[in-house]
């Protein structure tokens, strides 16, 4: 059975965080431009992220399947580096993981959850849009003069 639970700067297992997120990322490699930010990660900065965040780990056992790292913002609870290693991608652990980002907005008082994928992206757009996600905005990386990147909101009843 699947359990997602809180991780912090007492999480022992970062290097292995850390395999997993470039794991469940490196299919992008060769695809988006600018490359993903998960390259510029280290176990110290994955520490500092749980600290400036609010981190979830899903978890089987004492198997590690895949993480989802939450902000919150005045309007929203921001989801970045939502990761599930591709071993275990297809068991539910990335909705479960999503369903906690529900619960923490709730518990918050924030409306939505917010995230941002790659334009390149687009099983990923039709992924979240499964999940409830709408498209509501479009940018450019710094330096780039086209759409690199789109904004999706899930709006919370």
């Amino acid at each position: 059975m699947t359990a997602v639970i809180r991780i912090g700067p007492d999480f022992a297992r970062w290097d292995e965080l850390l395999s997993l997120i470039l794991d469940a990322f490196a299919y992008m490699d060769g695809v988006i431009d600018p490359p993903s930010s998960a390259h510029r990660l280290t176990p110290a900065s994955l520490v500092a992220k749980a600290e400036a965040e609010i981190a979830y780990a899903a978890m089987e056992g004492q198997m590690l399947l895949g993480c989802i790292f939450c902000r919150p913002e005045p309007e929203s609870l921001y989801i970045g580096k939502l990761a599930v290693g591709t071993r275990f991608q297809g068991r539910g652990a990335g909705q479960l993981l999503l369903e906690r980002a529900e619960k923490l907005a709730r518990d918050l008082g924030l409306p939505a959850l917010r995230l941002e994928t790659r334009i390149e992206l687009t099983g990923n757009h039709a992924a979240f849009a499964r999940w409830g996600f709408v498209r509501t905005g479009e940018y450019a990386h710094p330096g780039f003069d086209r759409i690199t990147a789109i904004e999706m909101r899930k709006t919370l009843t």
